[in-house]
């Protein structure tokens, strides 16, 4: 990948030397603690929290900057519980096929990107056939023809929006020596078409063959993707992110940044399978007082459900000749996590489909029971999460609350998987499909995330989706079962306490409290109160992290 590739420079986010002393006023202040009301004032010295309470009878304000809410709201510090920080930077330089309405509007930014960019591989994605006119009867995925006829004899890998199928061009598989004879690695799939040929799309584990072309290669792109997205997590009011999959080789460039100042959020990393042997061997990680911390590995169990890849117990209603792809197996499993817990380490296995879903949660139980908590650093508070948990047989319900498992869950997917999930599942499956009020029944910590760049990262969006179940429109499917809406009080600690309890910082991170750690989050609208149709339509405008103010409206 050449520099040339790096069309928009991004300047880092540079964070002063130390914490302000803030007095932030002038708004509803939400703390997030039960039953606690509203504050008129908060007050923050050295980075922590100093003050929460009225106005009258507050200490001295001598000395402090103060930032006035000019009737915003104020709340505890907002964490995407599951996002990818470097795709979300690499969103901001490469193509973006969000929102794209059909084969011909995808296919016309191609071309348009490749106008302007005439050298260098071509990396875009985002596009997702399920509502194309093109894709009547949801088969419809991109083809390397279509590629070719957009940016003739170019290199382009387009990624499909959930991260699990990418498109590739002809120029691009001759490149890499992909032919009708290439053998897709086990969890994957080629798919082919009536002549034996590649059709260009790889799925889950195939794409591995791929990332030859891939432009993670760079180190200096790769720092320029993470400054995009740390200024984007920041002016969206993140002042946390769990990044997920994060390349072991990442892990010390995102140190070296915190430690430069260049991490004006947080992160807690759960790197991939690469770097499970090493940090086994090291143990938790944490630089720069706690700004940037590696303490999980994440894992795939399955692939995603808009590319059938998701593990099910039955076969597809809509594609009766599948269930979907393991990516692994129980005996490479189990082992691998019988060594995290005597290591210390966090696991985040991701699962999709109801048999990938029961399939991680006999193999956690399996490993705790082969390792007594007399044998683990944590002892019983293990932490361990399954990412997504998105399609669940009712009777698992029982797994999360009896060993426990934290249930990380991504709110958008549901108000976007509606347009074809019932297809894919049939209605019953539906009763376990996002179900994130049965499992906070159930006692469940429930940790909101959005996934991004899987989908667009906005936690106004997330919010919107877990408290009303509908669609950005307002749809909501008759089928879609609305009870599984939680209430506005569970969607903020979905986003500040549980996300907090899931890194293990529970006692520094999620409510407004004194002691704790300064991060805040304002909008200009009372997420609490506003009808729920105006969620989606409102703005961060302050966002604060250990003190310092890391991003304001103007």
């Amino acid at each position: 990948m050449t520099r040339a590739f790096l069309a928009v420079a991004f300047a880092a986010l540079a964070l002063p030397a130390s914490a302000q002393d803030l007095l932030i006023r002038g708004g509803t202040i939400h703390t997030g603690v039960d039953g606690a009301a509203p504050a008129e004032m908060v007050i923050a010295r050295g980075g922590r929290i100093a003050y929460v309470g009225p106005s009258a009878g507050a200490p001295s304000t001598e000395g402090l900057e103060v930032v006035e809410l000019n009737g915003a709201t104020l709340f505890p510090g907002f964490t995407d519980g599951h996002a990818h920080l470097d795709g979300i930077g690499w969103r901001e330089l490469t193509l973006n096929l969000e929102g794209s309405a059909s084969v011909v509007d995808a296919m016309s930014r191609l071309t348009a990107w490749a106008e302007a960019n005439l050298e260098g591989v071509i990396i875009g994605r985002g596009w997702i056939e399920t509502r194309w006119p093109e894709s009547a009867s949801g088969a419809r995925f991109l083809t390397a023809a279509d590629l070719d006829a957009a940016a003739p004899g170019r290199i382009v890998l387009l990624q499909r929006a959930d991260g699990h199928a990418t498109v590739a061009s002809t120029a691009a598989m001759q490149q890499l020596g992909i032919t009708a004879e290439t053998q897709a690695p086990f969890g994957g799939e080629i798919l082919k078409g009536p002549d034996g040929q590649p059709t260009g799309m790889f799925i889950d584990a195939a794409e591995q063959l791929l990332a030859p072309l891939m432009p993670q290669a760079d180190p200096e792109a790769t720092r320029s993707a993470y400054r995009a997205g740390f200024q984007v997590e920041a002016r969206y009011g993140w002042t946390g992110i769990h990044s997920m999959s994060v390349p072991w080789r990442d892990v010390p460039l995102l140190e070296a940044m915190a430690e430069a100042g260049e991490a004006p959020v947080r992160v807690y990393n759960s790197v991939t399978p690469d770097g499970a042997t090493e940090l086994f061997q090291t143990g938790p990680r944490s630089v720069a007082d706690g700004r940037v911390i590696t303490r999980a590995v994440k894992f795939y169990a399955d692939g995603a459900l808009g590319s059938r890849g998701a593990a099910l117990h039955a076969p597809y209603s809509d594609a009766p000749e599948t269930s979907g792809l393991m990516q692994v197996t129980r005996e490479q499993q189990v082992p691998l996590y019988e060594q995290a817990l005597r290591a210390g380490i966090q696991l985040a296995t991701h699962a999709i489909g109801d048999r990938g879903n029961t399939e991680v949660a006999a193999w956690y139980a399996e490993a705790l029971g082969n390792v007594p908590p007399s044998e683990r650093p944590n002892g019983e508070d293990v932490r361990w999460r399954i990412e997504h948990a998105q399609i669940l047989r009712p009777s698992d319900y029982r797994w999360f609350h009896e060993l426990p498992i934290i249930a990380s869950m991504q709110p958008s997917h549901a108000i976007g998987d509606f347009h074809f999930a019932p297809a894919r599942l049939g209605d019953a499956r539906l009763d376990g499909a996002y179900a994130w009020h049965s499992l906070v029944d159930r006692g469940v910590i429930v940790v909101g995330g959005s996934d991004a760049p899987v989908e667009r990262g906005d936690p106004l969006i997330e919010f919107y989706a877990a408290v009303a179940r509908r669609d950005l429109e307002g749809f909501q499917g008759p089928d879609w079962r609305p009870q599984e809406a939680v209430d506005r009080a569970t969607a903020l600690k979905m986003f500040t306490l549980w996300p907090a309890y899931a890194s293990f910082r529970e006692n520094e991170l999620g409510t407004i409290e004194v002691g704790k750690r300064a991060d805040f989050t304002a909008f200009n609208i009372d997420l609490m109160t506003v009808p729920e149709a105006d969620i989606p339509r409102g703005r961060a405008v302050l966002t604060v992290v250990d003190g310092e103010v890391v991003y304001r409206a103007d």
